[in-house]
């Protein structure tokens, strides 16, 4: 599986969005501090995901929701995010 996920600092609210083919243990290398920019933001909490059997969707909705555009917005809304 493929996974796309949103992440949300518990320190300053900053959303990381991500793609994994191993959720568990991503989301642990995010919260030990082996990202740029997540070390800055640790700890998170994962808020959302989604799951994809194709690889080439999951990176195209990752870009999708990367774009901060009306996708992600729309998520964010939905998923009850401030």
């Amino acid at each position: 599986m493929h996974f796309v996920y949103l992440l949300q600092s518990k320190v300053d609210n900053s959303l990381y969005i991500g793609k994994t083919e191993n959720l568990e243990k991503r989301i642990i290398e995010h919260n030990s501090g082996k990202g740029y920019f997540t070390n800055r933001h640790k700890p998170y909490e994962l808020v959302y995901y989604e799951a994809y059997v194709v690889k080439e969707l999951s990176e195209e909705r990752e870009k999708q929701l990367k774009r901060f555009g009306s996708a992600c917005y729309a998520l964010i809304k939905r998923i009850g995010i401030k």
